[in-house]
């Protein structure tokens, strides 16, 4: 893994229920403040269309809400870190970050 530049721009794929609450396209892009990890990632959303505030994680706690997944790369990353840092895949703009609705039932 390459030297991560803070400051990254990073494009995002959102579920159709968070589009329309944003009023954006299925991709959107954002810019990253400080080192780009997954938990800026939700902050550079939350900044760029604050509608989306407490939609993907919790306000209080932070936490991802438990019905939201995140996908980098084909790879589940839902559990891991909000500091995990983001792979040179998607810091290059190859892949996006992928945020998803999960759905459950029986």
């Amino acid at each position: 893994m390459t030297q991560p530049v803070p400051g990254a721009s990073v494009r995002v794929v959102l579920p159709v229920h968070l589009r329309t609450l944003a009023q954006v396209g299925k991709e959107v892009r954002v810019e990253l403040a400080g080192e780009p990890t997954q938990g800026s990632v939700v902050d550079a959303l939350e900044a760029a269309y604050p509608v989306l505030r407490g939609t993907i994680r919790d306000i209080v706690t932070g936490r991802r809400r438990p019905f939201v997944r995140f996908f980098v790369c084909e790879e589940d990353r839902s559990h891991l870190p909000p500091e995990t840092p983001l792979p040179d895949e998607v810091l290059d703009g190859r892949e996006p970050f992928i945020v998803l609705g999960a759905i459950a039932g029986g």
